[in-house]
């Protein structure tokens, strides 16, 4: 059974003429997102990077529905989400944020946080127990994230690190295979050895489930080693898009001086500098 876009090729997202204001007709007002355009093909893993108020964070919250946006139009997988509120874009869209807390029940047992993510989208019944059959299909899962949390599934959530916790929220954000998985920085709360492991089992998620994904970073380290395109964005707008053999042979050094040269300023992100 193949999707709308393997089908006819229409894009698993795509953004087109979207514009989103804060504070729109004061003195405070701040166009987040300006014009911006933006398509993704099935398949697609992009690493989305740019300085500080570039609008990344804001693109991410205008695709999932947590922004309303001004104008323009956003679809995935040829069907037209612009106006659809969050909780209904939700059967599209799989989500982890920065925060570890967020995305998981920390009173609930890791079973049953995955039991939830499972029948997403399902009619609720009063029957919730969890089946045998369930219960192993979350072990073999579990044992995907080589974190032994397999041999864990009736601990409580809130007793699991922070590394543990976003590898958890990443099994549970892809358990229904979406259509479109967003990262918004889901590595900057973590320390560098276990942001490494979290995003290895990002990489492996993504490519074992065939899925089409964004991930806003700080780090462009990892912009450029993970995915198979990288985007840069200044003022509400992506101003550098490379893709391929281009994509893997880009150094940091490049890329901040590609930033100068497109947008005519110096690159202002002193996390992903000092990264």
């Amino acid at each position: 059974m193949y999707s709308m876009s393997e089908q006819a090729g229409v894009s698993m997202l795509s953004l087109k003429h979207v514009t989103k204001a804060f504070y729109p007709g004061t003195v405070n007002e701040k166009i987040a997102l300006n014009d911006l355009n933006l398509e993704l093909k099935a398949g697609d893993f992009v690493t989305i990077i740019g300085g500080n108020g570039a609008g990344k964070s804001t693109m991410l919250n205008a695709t999932a529905g947590v922004w309303h946006i001004d104008s323009g139009s956003i679809s995935v997988d040829g069907v037209d989400i612009t106006k659809l509120p969050e909780h209904k874009r939700a059967a599209y869209i799989g989500r982890v944020f920065q925060d570890p807390m967020t995305g998981t029940a920390a009173n609930m047992q890791i079973e049953e946080n995955l039991a939830i993510a499972a029948r997403r989208g399902k009619h609720r019944t009063l029957r919730w127990s969890i089946t045998a059959k369930e219960r192993e299909e979350f072990r073999e899962l579990l044992k995907v994230l080589e974190l032994g949390l397999e041999d864990r599934m009736t601990a409580k959530v809130g007793l699991l690190s922070g590394g543990q916790r976003q590898a958890l929220t990443l099994l549970m954000a892809t358990l229904k295979k979406p259509k479109l998985l967003l990262l918004d920085e889901h590595t900057a709360a973590l320390d560098p050895k276990t942001a490494a492991k979290v995003l290895e089992i990002s990489q492996k998620l993504i490519d074992e489930n065939h899925l089409t994904a964004m991930m806003v970073t700080h780090n462009m380290k990892d912009a450029i080693a993970y995915g198979n395109r990288l985007i840069m964005m200044h003022e509400g707008r992506v101003i550098f898009d490379v893709s391929g053999e281009e994509k893997k042979n880009l150094t940091v050094d490049a890329l901040i001086k590609k930033f100068s040269q497109t947008s005519g300023e110096e690159f202002a992100n002193d996390r992903a500098l000092l990264n």
